[in-house]
């Protein structure tokens, strides 16, 4: 085993999602890229985004209360990217990058219609930390695409190629190693009347 370097406090649990977060409504909206995302609590289901307050949908968020996360996959990460650099002040991020709006059931907020999964959310807290807001949020609704769904009705992350961000770079995901669990499953054992 290696020694390890130090480095002063800093964020540095890689990798997390590279989320595409849709806000405002279906006529005023924007998309803001998010990397400080994740969830708090299983039930009731509790997720979190952190934003700069100089963000475009940063106020959109505070005055609407609700926000979409959008995951994004490798056919995204080109639209990841340049939705995260430039402001929605200048630019509609839905019309140049060539997305599509998709009604939500309970928010106002649009859908991406091009993201594998996108997650209804509703701001329950927000508390300011210094450099970033964080809204924690109740999950509403979550609405996976019909294309990554198995045989079991289960979502399966391995056909949508989903990206991560770490230490300033983007990472496609998707090999299972294994699943919650398996480093304590009894093996199954095997019936000797079918040689």
């Amino acid at each position: 085993m290696s020694k390890k370097v130090s480095w002063k406090p800093g964020t540095f649990i890689y990798p997390i999602p590279a989320v595409l977060v849709s806000t405002g409504d279906m006529k005023k909206s924007n998309i803001l890229t998010v990397a400080w995302t994740g969830i708090i609590n299983t039930n009731p289901a509790i997720v979190y985004i952190s934003v700069r307050p100089e963000r475009y949908s940063y106020n959109l968020i505070k005055e609407n209360k609700e926000f979409v996360i959008n995951l994004t996959t490798e056919k995204l990460a080109y639209t990841t990217d340049w939705c995260g650099v430039k402001s929605g002040k200048d630019v509609d991020k839905f019309k140049e990058m060539k997305l599509t709006k998709q009604k939500a059931n309970f928010v106002k907020a649009p859908m991406i219609e091009e993201s594998p999964v996108s997650i209804e959310c509703e701001v329950i807290e927000e508390k300011n930390f210094g450099s970033h807001t964080t809204f924690f949020a109740k999950v509403l609704a979550i609405n996976a695409s019909e294309d990554f769904i198995d045989e079991k009705g289960a979502f399966d992350i391995s056909k949508c190629n989903l990206i991560a961000y770490a230490n300033g770079g983007y990472y496609s995901l998707g090999k299972k190693i294994g699943k919650f669990g398996f480093s304590v499953q009894k093996k199954k054992k095997k019936n000797l009347n079918n040689k």
